[in-house]
């Protein structure tokens, strides 16, 4: 890959980590259960995103 793909390859996980941690801390502070749950359920997306993200490029590297 590229300089410039490898940027945006770090560019994309660090984004979805990001989503992550922050849905996890807003999750935390909301007290309406199914908004909470809305909410932890995005930030499992976001983590299973990175996963599946960061596992392929370990696979082609």
């Amino acid at each position: 890959m590229s300089p410039k793909e490898l940027l945006y390859v770090e560019d994309a996980l660090g984004h979805s980590q990001e989503m992550h941690t922050s849905c996890t801390d807003f999750a935390s502070q909301i007290t309406d259960p199914e908004l909470k749950t809305f909410v932890q359920n995005l930030a499992s997306q976001h983590q299973s995103c990175f996963t599946k993200f960061y596992e392929l490029l370990n696979k082609n590297a």
